[in-house]
């Protein structure tokens, strides 16, 4: 820590009884966290100060600064606020936590899944343009990329050269990219060209330049998560993602920037920046993902979401976003931040390319054991219109936030459009007897697990945000001081929020949400359903918004349905920032 101050008195020497046995009642904690003083010692309503967080951590065994300590102020309270809200929840003893333990560990990589064929939407070659002028192909969808590449109109080393050009041209506007692969890309690219030549075309990802979020292990290149501390990371594996990408021969050509520690859109380099508007940041956290998706620098990307990490910046940037089903796609190889909750999913420009990529990359792969083996099978020719649609009612009949007018209006636009489509569209309502919001310590609790070293040493100091009240270091300390029964009771939660989703689900098989309505993402993140969230419009300031699909469970196949016959009728995907 940046400064040494005297330990406080043992809490025998300085507590009364009550306070006395609180701290012992805080032996059962997560990550060795010792809140049950904050309980015992400080009544409801009562301020909780730096002197009560002084006694907790001489049981922990930890040292915070009086700063330190000043920042957690507020949060804890929250905290506590939010265990009350928890405990009006009525769990009967048969509710069981929202986790399982198995005593197998994972088997060690297995062969690729069987996956049913795909096929992409039919249509035309595009036009193909001068050799020179090869970059007016930087917008295309990875559907008509495929086609060009296939027929031999554009070879993939042709492609690379363009993307790799236009993407160090734009970084220093937009600070996407942490890492370029250019070696690999090359010769990724040139056997693609080969086997193309030779006819093993293996699908449509053959030949396409993608980038991966640096959450993502690659062999011989760092992989820093966004943070100073990991900034000489190197990890001597390729993730899942990475490996399964290649095997659909798919062309890595960079590591995009993630916001640091998978928050936010800032990092070690500087704030990765929304291509519509430079002045503004991409969001985050799969922040450089989006951006350079958005600005044809790509022809897609991977990114990852704990809770809103794909969906954010696929709103700010008018990318098309696809947050699978929790356990549907490999971790092997991707930061853990919180292991419950995190996913793998992908960034585009269209829903049948999120289609695309997802159907590569699906499936499990032996080290994952949370994945599970469930088929995707798309069909561009299938008609979606039989499928049940549902809408939050409540959502978008309330009245707007202050700020999101403009949104609001844009919402309402959607189910107009949705109706015009032939979608015959059923009111739901979202659970809304469960304190959503509290269950957010399942998230605090396991990422201070994540890094719990990074706390103990000190090294979290180092972090771009470590001044902040609402940054990692700051959420980490009071993370630790979250007890393993309201870690536990809040599972248990998740547990009938999970059951009420349930419910709701089958009475529809997909349903549409403004995306940052309520407690709709926070929700479907805990509760582990797929989403898309895709442009639905366009704010006074030219900037994008977005409107959000969610699906059954493993229901990816219906929900890409739905969501691209939205698309596909509204078109706002089509339109491109200018740079």
């Amino acid at each position: 820590m940046s400064t040494e101050r005297d330990r406080p008195s043992p809490p025998a020497a300085g507590l009364d009884r009550r306070s006395f046995l609180g701290f012992f009642a805080g032996l059962g904690v997560v990550a060795g966290a010792l809140p049950e003083l904050l309980f015992a010692e400080v009544e409801k309503g009562k301020a909780i100060t730096r002197e009560t967080l002084a006694d907790a951590e001489t049981l922990s065994g930890l040292h915070f600064t009086d700063p330190q300590r000043e920042l957690m102020l507020k949060g804890l309270a929250e905290l506590r606020e939010g265990y009350t809200h928890l405990r009006e929840v009525a769990l009967a003893n048969d509710v069981p936590p929202a986790f399982h333990f198995d005593p197998r560990l994972p088997k060690g990589e297995r062969e690729e899944p069987v996956r049913a064929a795909f096929a992409l939407s039919s249509g035309p070659l595009p036009p193909l343009p001068a050799a020179e002028k090869l970059e007016e192909l930087a917008y295309l969808p990875l559907a008509d990329l495929a086609r060009l590449v296939q027929a031999r109109r554009v070879s993939s080393t042709a492609l690379t050269r363009m993307y790799l050009a236009r993407l160090r041209r734009l970084d220093p506007v937009l600070h996407a990219v942490i890492t370029f692969t250019e070696e690999k890309a090359l010769e990724q690219a040139e056997r693609a060209d080969r086997e193309i030549a030779a006819g093993r075309y293996l699908g449509p990802l053959h030949g396409i330049p993608w980038a991966a979020k640096d959450l993502l292990a690659v062999r011989g290149y760092p992989t820093t998560w966004g943070s100073v501390p990991f900034k000489s990371q190197v990890l001597d594996a390729d993730a899942t993602v990475v490996r399964r990408l290649e095997r659909a021969g798919a062309v890595l050509i960079a590591k995009t920037a993630v916001g640091e520690l998978a928050w936010g859109d800032v990092w070690f380099g500087g704030m990765t920046r929304n291509p519509w508007k430079p002045e503004q940041g991409s969001s985050g956290s799969s922040a450089g993902s989006a951006a350079a998706t958005a600005a044809g620098a790509v022809g897609f990307a991977i990114g990852t979401e704990t809770l809103g990490s794909i969906v954010s910046p696929s709103t700010r940037t008018g990318t098309t976003g696809l947050r699978p089903t929790f356990g549907r796609v490999s971790r092997h190889g991707a930061m853990a931040l919180a292991w419950t909750m995190d996913k793998v999913g992908v960034l585009a420009r269209g829903v049948e390319d999120c289609a695309a990529v997802f159907h590569a990359i699906h499936g499990p792969d032996g080290l994952d054991d949370t994945v599970i083996d469930a088929p995707f099978a798309w069909d561009p020719r299938r008609d979606p219109r039989r499928l049940k649609v549902g809408y939050a009612k409540a959502l978008f009949e309330a009245k707007p936030q202050e700020g999101r007018e403009e949104t609001h209006a844009l919402d309402r636009q959607t189910l107009a459009a949705l109706r015009e489509q032939g979608f015959d569209l059923l009111p739901i309502d979202l659970p809304s007897d469960l304190p959503a919001q509290a269950l957010s310590i399942i998230l605090s609790a396991e990422a201070a697990a994540a890094f719990d070293e990074l706390t103990r040493s000190g090294r979290d100091e180092l972090l771009v945000r470590h001044l902040e009240e609402n940054a990692w270091p700051n959420v980490f300390r009071q993370g630790r001081t979250i007890p393993a029964v309201e870690y536990i009771q809040a599972n248990r939660v998740r547990t009938l929020a999970m059951r009420e989703m349930k419910k709701l689900m089958s009475g529809v098989d997909v349903y549409v949400a403004p995306t940052f309505g309520g407690a709709n993402l926070l929700l479907t993140n805990l509760t582990g359903h797929p989403a898309v969230v895709l442009p639905n419009g366009f704010k006074k300031d030219g900037t994008p918004a977005s409107i959000t699909f969610t699906g059954r469970l493993f229901g990816e196949a219906d929900l890409l349905a739905v969501a691209k016959v939205y698309q596909d009728g509204t078109g706002f995907h089509r339109r491109h920032p200018t740079l």
